[in-house]
């Protein structure tokens, strides 16, 4: 997809590909697949202090052998005042365990995250008082990408996100260890059909807005109703099917060389803007 320039020679934060080496995307894909079949764990400390903070139930955490030192001593305590199996094991195992993902000493085994429905992310913005913030991922396949849209998400306190079942990256252990844990706070969902899932938000009063080229800016942008939120795949960006029913486009102004966002920090810029629109009078 290519860029727009406009009289002032500003460019969408979207184009084709991410600017990822290509080595790069090759250890992406060998990481998730080699954890892609284990949802359940959770690597890194951020990740296991989230999940210890989640109340959701964890079968045994690991360490390595000989790392009980800083943040590990803290996690370590907790887990044990809950009762939780704590298993010291060598280096090559937790490698083996991970997948080979950085997992800084830590690993745990976790009942997997239960997914929630759509209409559980609209009773959650019900229950706040607030006038419902969703995001959507449409295609995202890169788990360290999804991870962090989960972080922005979460961190403007947006109601929940949504998934499609096909095409994209799930609730993988590299997608919880990139959010630093927010998985463990937001409310997911996971749908077969987008498109059909949008509509139906939009019958219900919602306005639909796609982040891709070609829009208007994201600040002049009225954020403040009800509001789904769509970010696009690394490649293609926003689907055609989804823009076609997008009541907005929303762009953000590039004015030095470089041409586009990573998907998640365009995500930061415009949650947060969003954001701030839904509690200015708070």
């Amino acid at each position: 997809m290519a860029y727009n320039k406009s009289d002032r020679g500003r460019r969408s934060f979207h184009e084709k590909g991410n600017g990822m080496h290509e080595n790069d995307k090759k250890d992406f894909r060998s990481e998730q697949t080699a954890n892609e079949e284990n949802d359940s764990l959770v690597i890194g400390r951020n990740a296991v202090r989230e999940l210890l903070r989640s109340g959701r139930s964890i079968d045994k955490i690991l360490i390595r052998k000989g790392e009980l030192e800083g943040s590990i001593i803290v996690l370590v305590a907790e887990a044990r005042n809950k009762g939780i199996p704590v298993v010291e094991v060598e280096k090559a195992k937790l490698d083996s365990v991970s997948g080979f993902a950085p997992h800084q000493g830590i690993v745990a085994m976790a009942a997997e995250k239960e997914y929630s429905t759509v209409e559980d992310i609209l009773q959650i913005a019900e229950e706040r008082g607030e006038k419902p913030l969703i995001v959507v991922s449409d295609g995202i396949t890169d788990p360290y990408n999804l991870g962090a849209l989960i972080r922005c998400a979460e961190g403007v306190g947006a109601h929940g996100l949504i998934l499609p079942k096909r095409r994209a990256s799930g609730l993988t252990p590299l997608v919880t260890k990139a959010s630093a844990g927010a998985v463990e706070h937001l409310a997911i969902a996971k749908v077969s059909n987008i498109v059909s899932t949008l509509e139906s938000l939009k019958k219900k009063g919602l306005w639909v807005y796609s982040a891709e080229a070609g829009g208007q800016n994201y600040y002049d942008t009225d954020f403040s109703g009800g509001a789904v939120i769509v970010f696009g795949s690394e490649g293609d960006g926003v689907s055609k099917l989804v823009l076609e029913r997008s009541d907005f486009i929303v762009s953000i102004p590039m004015y030095g060389k470089v041409n586009s966002f990573n998907v998640s920090t365009a995500a930061s810029v415009i949650l947060s803007e969003a954001s701030r629109q839904h509690h200015k009078n708070v």
